[in-house]
């Protein structure tokens, strides 16, 4: 299973999230966010991190002349998309960057607001299920009704998000099978300075699983 930790601002705790057992790290690239970082920061903060580790840049209502621009400087892998993305600005960002991973995250508000991810699968390589606020994006500390997405089933893989932390993640794989898992304030002290001992307890109470 994949897990991403979200929100890094940090060269250094990237490098110790990457040896805990993340497998994608995630960038803000939304400058209206605590956890935005510039180009720079995220270069270095991938600078050392090894080939195999995926570097996510998150984005909200960008262009994507500026998507694909920030990408090629950073270096990243992958670019999530957090804001009110059309399904044919993902099939277009697929023709600007097609080496990249497309990954679109949704604010899950309803069983018939899930229906709306479907429209999406053909255009992008992963959907994210996040949790519903009014005013932010994500990294908000609250959790999906984890019942209401028992049933779903889409043809692409899946990370789940919202509100994950240390001590419920158990209970979240209890009851759900995404391809991948997303974190980001549940294993933090502040917004963008991740706690590496709540990182390293996540990772232990997965290899119980």
């Amino acid at each position: 299973m994949r897990v991403k930790i979200c929100g890094i601002t940090q060269p250094e705790q990237s490098m110790a999230i990457a040896s805990l057992g993340a497998t994608a790290l995630g960038f803000i690239c939304v400058p209206t966010s605590p956890r935005y970082v510039t180009t720079l920061q995220i270069q270095a903060a991938i600078a050392q991190l090894p080939e195999n580790i995926d570097k996510i840049g998150v984005f909200a209502n960008t262009s994507i002349a500026e998507i694909k621009q920030i990408v090629i400087d950073s270096g990243l892998t992958g670019v999530q998309l957090h804001g009110d993305e059309s399904p044919d600005f993902c099939y277009q960002l697929r023709q600007a960057l097609p080496n990249i991973e497309i990954l679109k995250a949704f604010r899950i508000r309803s069983l018939e607001h899930l229906e709306i991810t479907y429209g999406y699968v053909k255009h992008v390589d992963t959907l994210i299920l996040d949790a519903y606020h009014p005013q932010q994006l994500g990294g908000t500390g609250k959790t999906l009704d984890w019942t209401m997405l028992q049933q779903f089933s889409p043809n692409c893989p899946w990370f789940l998000a919202g509100g994950l932390t240390p001590d419920n993640i158990v209970q979240a794989l209890s009851q759900l099978n995404p391809s991948g898992i997303d974190l980001s304030s549940g294993v933090e002290r502040a917004p963008g300075d991740k706690d590496l001992e709540k990182v390293a307890l996540l990772f232990e109470r997965l290899g119980r699983l």
